[in-house]
This record gives C-alpha cells, structure tokens and sequence, in this order.
C-alpha cells in the first residue's frame, strides 16, 4: 500500500510527472525532461530506464544542439486516441497514438443541422472503419476527443444553444458516444479545439497565450492563457462573434444587433456578393476569386478584416495575448484579411499590447479541429491510467465496442 509521502507514493509521482510531460509534448529529450519537470538527470534517466523496461515508452538516438542524445516518446503498444469533428457541413475523424502522430484520418460531407442520431450513427462508422484499417486492437482505444460547432454547458454536459444547432438542443454529446463506443469521450466546441490544434501542432507552437478565431458560418474564438485553454465558468468564454460593433446594425440570430457576426459571417456576407456573382457563392469561392483581383470581393473580404480586427483590438485590451490566429475558410485570404485586421488593431488596440501581438493564418486549415481533439484527449486523460497498480507498465485500455 502507497502512503502519502512514502519512498514508494513519491517514486509514482515521479513516473506520472515524466509520463505527463512526454505525453504532452509527444517527444521530448531526457535533458527536456528534467527542465520541464523539475528532477535531476540521474532521476530521469533512472525512471526512463525503468518505464522502457515496461514497454511503456520508446528511446531513440538523436541530436540537441549539436550533442547526442536520446528522445523519448510513449510506445505505440501504450494506446491509440480518436479525434471527432463536427463540423457545419462536414464529419471529419482522426485516429493517433500517444507520440503526437497520426495514424489515420478521413473526412465526408454532413448536414450537421439535419439530425443528429444520422451524425452520430455516421460518426461510429467512420470510427470504427478507421481503427480496423490500421491494424490496431480496438482494446487499444485510450479516449475520444469530440469537437461540435456550439456551446456545451459546463454542468449539464448538453448543447445549449437553439440558434446555433436546433436539432441539437439538449443533446449531451459526451453521453452520446461514449454509450457508442465505450471508451470516455471528452467534447469541447470547434473555436476551442481549434486552438488547440493549432497550439500543439500549429502555428501556434511556442506561446502560452494566444487566441484562435474561427469564421465561418459563425465567429468564435478559442483562448489559451497560460497554455490551457480557457472556457469560463458557464463554457461561454471566446464568444467574440457577439461583441457589440453597431448597435444600430443587423439583429444576430443571439438576439443583440449589430455583432460582429454579422460583419464577418458567411450566412451575412455572402448576400452581399450574391446579386452580382450568383447565388451558389460560397466563401471558399470569394476568397478563391479575391485571390484572382476580383473587385468586389476584395472589397468584402478587406472590409470582414477590419471588423474582426474591431474584435481582435477588444479582445488584446482585455487579455493581451501574443499571438492570434485566424482560421476557418476566411484565412485562405492571407494577407487579403490579415493587412485589414493588423491595420484595426493597430488603430484600437492599447500600444503596447498592438506591438507584442502577431497574426498569423493558421497552418493546419481545415484539420484544426480534429487534432484539437486528438489533444484534448492527450491533455486531459489522466498519466495513472499509462501506469500499472505496481508503478509502471502499460495499462489495458478500455474496449472499443463493436460498431453498429
């Protein structure tokens, strides 16, 4: 038996220190180890010994600075995790193991807001036809990362919000897979794992504190402070689409007018551009057609800069982040977009928080999300359940059920 403060309940502690720290990193050398956790070299090179012993993590030669020395990463035999994205017109999965690599991943059409039980069903399908395709044991799912285009409410677990998923409205989406598959399903909305896609594989590598905004049908924003995202007491925090810019403008579908939604949204600027380039004009198309020095849309998408650099300038007053990143269909623009919402920013921001600010296009594109919820699932599963009752090994995952 473990006591708290005994040679042994300290040892263990150590274990899920050094196992936290790979596993959040998906590699890291011994030297890194001991800098992130704070043991000496000897202590680290001691519990790598002993969890490579077990099969729980894998060491290999490499080179830092100039100098040999060894990588560490947590073995392929340890587990496999599941990304799941939602999207507005889109289901797109991921399977990867715990060294931050992914094994597979497929995307098909969906009309999210058409029902729900067909996501779902379609969701189990595309799961399991991915885990049996790379040759994997289904008892090696560790957990599932689900990412749904909506608020989810802290305390009940369900999708709150009538105007963003009617069909949705009080659905529990963690309770929903997680009876399909069998295995724990954590769920967050697509700002959020949107940022954490770009933080760990990304263009937002190497900050602790930047937000990610996504426009699509929608404006939201994912907020990292401190290196964790941030979702507010009521799950709510990011929601930058709603922040006030005219209150004589267009009512929202929150409610309020003039929001910036309603500046930056596809479902409010493509009207704009619709008498005069047809009406199955999507945003993928205005951008592609900005690109080409079409006039009009140039005009449209400078003038959607500007209003979300409104909010960007709002959002650095209050938390000052040093980076933000913009994703979504929108960022294809490049410098089209991103000129506009450096110049508001520069315009409305406090000084000093405008020049420790870069905005950047995310690097991930539409894959954002779904590796967000890869590393959701990396970043809250729990170091014990990688470690034997006696200190070390490779646990056994729950079993991924059969799909229906």
């Amino acid at each position: 038996m473990q006591t708290p403060g005994s040679q042994s309940s300290l040892h263990r502690a150590n274990l899920e220190r050094v196992v936290r720290a790979v596993r959040l990193a998906g590699s890291l050398t011994q030297a890194e180890i001991a800098r992130s956790t704070g043991l000496s070299a000897a202590t680290v090179s001691n519990i790598v010994r002993e969890l490579k012993e077990a099969g729980t993590v894998e060491v290999t030669d490499t080179s830092a600075g100039g100098r040999r020395a060894r990588s560490v990463s947590l073995s392929g035999d340890a587990g496999i995790v599941i990304g799941v994205d939602f999207g507005h017109t889109h289901l797109r999965v991921a399977v990867g193991n715990l060294a931050h690599q992914v094994l597979a991943e497929e995307s098909e059409p969906l009309d999210v807001d058409a029902s729900w039980v067909d996501g779902f069903d379609r969701a189990e399908a595309l799961v399991g036809r991915l885990v049996e395709g790379i040759g994997i044991g289904r008892d090696k799912v560790i957990g599932v990362g689900l990412g749904v285009p909506g608020p989810i409410d802290v305390e009940s677990g369900t999708l709150g919000s009538t105007a963003i998923l009617p069909g949705w409205a009080g659905i529990n989406p963690r309770r929903e897979l997680s009876q399909r598959l069998g295995v724990p399903v954590y769920v967050d909305n697509d700002a959020n794992l949107g940022a954490l896609g770009e933080l760990v594989w990304g263009s937002g590598r190497g900050v602790k504190d930047l937000a990610y905004i996504k426009v699509a049908s929608g404006v939201g924003a994912g907020l990292v402070i401190n290196g964790e995202i941030y979702r507010g007491p009521g799950g709510t925090a990011g929601e930058i689409g709603h922040i006030t810019l005219d209150e004589s403008g267009p009512v929202c579908r929150c409610g309020n007018r003039g929001c910036l939604e309603t500046f930056a949204a596809a479902r409010y600027v493509l009207p704009l551009l619709q008498s005069s380039h047809g009406p199955e004009l999507t945003m993928e198309r205005v951008v592609e057609l900005a690109r080409a020095g079409d006039p009009g849309c140039r005009r449209v998408i400078t003038d959607v800069g500007r209003h979300i650099g409104s909010g960007v300038a709002s959002l650095c007053n209050l938390l000052n982040p040093s980076r933000v990143v913009l994703g979504g269909s929108l960022a294809d623009a490049g410098e089209l977009v991103l000129a506009p919402i450096r110049e508001s920013v520069g315009r409305y921001a406090i000084p000093s928080a405008a020049r420790q600010l870069s905005v950047l296009t995310g690097s991930l594109g539409g894959r954002a999300e779904v590796l967000g919820a890869l590393a959701l699932v990396l970043s809250e599963m729990g170091d014990s359940t990688l470690l034997a009752e006696n200190g070390s090994g490779v646990r056994a995952p729950a079993v991924l059920s059969s799909v229906r």
